[in-house]
């Protein structure tokens, strides 16, 4: 749903991005607590010293959100799992994984070390309150009491049976345990925290209605997040399932449309362009790939030069972005044409195009798959 972030710094080896949206939360965190939470619990402080305080919270937010995070993917890394890497965005962290786990047991210690990792913090934050409780400042407690209870909410609003949170995803281990069926245990997770979306979508509109305006919309936001990563968590399961052993040659197309580099644009346009309505060709010549020819790049040009100019003169080196090679996984092929928004992806070996991948046709293969075994 989001996507990959800029890349902020490495911890333990897993990289730590930001994605835009977090700015909002970090704004709306600083703000709600200089001109709000602190003010009310602490008064007759300077107002730079809430602003302080405030920026401090939201600090404080980053980095636990950062180690709830890390502590998944620290277990996943001990059982295998790939990982991405952490990334924060307006709704919290979410440590990103290249596939699911291996074993019930290993996605239940993955699920609970950030709940066990976010009351760890909570206890140290609020031992060091105590520690400080004789000389400490007002402002310096406000910030460790506020962090102390904020994490120990991390956990336990976590631990709620709402997958793809830490507590619905304890639930599809046991789930899983207990039918031996990852498939199942993930739709019937799935659905409960598609459930705990629309539960939290009623109260925000609830809390709306009768005044508390900021915690609705949230509540609200919340909810429709929670629904969507729910449905999309089961819908990516479905994906990796339907083309688990599955090779990239069943989906190719081994005599694709290509281009000769010699001929004119509007030869292209006419014969190519207004009978395959492909955004991209691939163009050989002595039946090597030289380059990739977009429609895109027939914009450019003023249509007197279409008779002058040849495919040629517009072709650029193909990406890597529209290139695969022959065994690789369909899945991470699915992932990359999604990622980029391309349609369509040359199979080559070498400078020889082997054939074209569709990413038409391996969407209704997924789905002809899908309702037959969902049937």
């Amino acid at each position: 749903m989001f996507g990959r972030g800029i890349k902020l710094f490495k911890l333990f080896g897993f990289e730590v991005r930001i994605d835009l949206s977090w700015l909002i939360l970090a704004a709306l965190i600083t703000w709600s607590l200089a001109r709000g939470l602190f003010p009310q619990y602490y008064t007759d402080l300077p107002t730079a010293a809430y602003w302080w305080m405030g920026i401090g919270g939201m600090v404080g937010l980053f980095v636990s959100i950062v180690l709830h995070e890390l502590a998944h993917s620290i277990v996943a890394r001990q059982y295998g799992i790939p990982m991405h890497g952490i990334t924060l965005f307006i709704f919290g962290g979410i440590a990103q994984m290249h596939d699911e786990p291996k074993s019930a047991k290993a996605e239940l210690l993955m699920a609970i070390a950030g709940p066990i990792a976010s009351a760890v913090i909570a206890v140290i934050f609020l031992a060091i309150d105590q520690a400080v409780a004789a000389g400490g400042s007002t402002p310096l407690r406000g910030v460790l009491i506020y962090l102390g209870f904020l994490n120990l909410v991390l956990a336990g609003f976590n631990m709620l049976p709402a997958f793809p949170l830490d507590g619905g995803r304890v639930l599809r281990s046991v789930l899983w345990v207990w039918k031996d069926d990852l498939r199942w245990a993930t739709r019937i997770s799935s659905k409960i925290g598609s459930g705990f979306g629309i539960a939290l979508i009623v109260l925000g509109v609830i809390n709306f209605v009768t005044g508390n305006f900021i915690g609705g919309v949230w509540m609200f936001l919340i909810g429709m997040f929670l629904r969507a990563i729910s449905q999309q968590a089961y819908q990516q399961l479905l994906i990796r399932k339907s083309l688990e052993g599955e090779s990239i040659e069943r989906f190719m197309r081994t005599n694709p449309v290509t281009v000769p580099p010699s001929i004119s644009v509007r030869d292209f346009v006419e014969k190519y362009v207004y009978e395959y309505h492909f955004k991209f060709f691939p163009v050989v010549e002595d039946s090597k790939l030289v380059s990739c020819v977009k429609v895109d790049r027939v914009k450019d040009l003023d249509r007197e030069e279409w008779d002058s100019k040849t495919v040629r003169d517009i072709a650029t080196e193909c990406s890597t972005e529209n290139m695969t090679e022959p065994g690789t996984d369909p899945v991470k092929v699915l992932g990359r044409m999604r990622k980029s928004g391309n349609s369509r992806m040359m199979v080559t070996r070498g400078s020889e195009l082997v054939g074209i991948i569709a990413l038409k046709d391996m969407l209704e293969f997924l789905s002809l798959k899908v309702d037959l075994e969902e049937s």
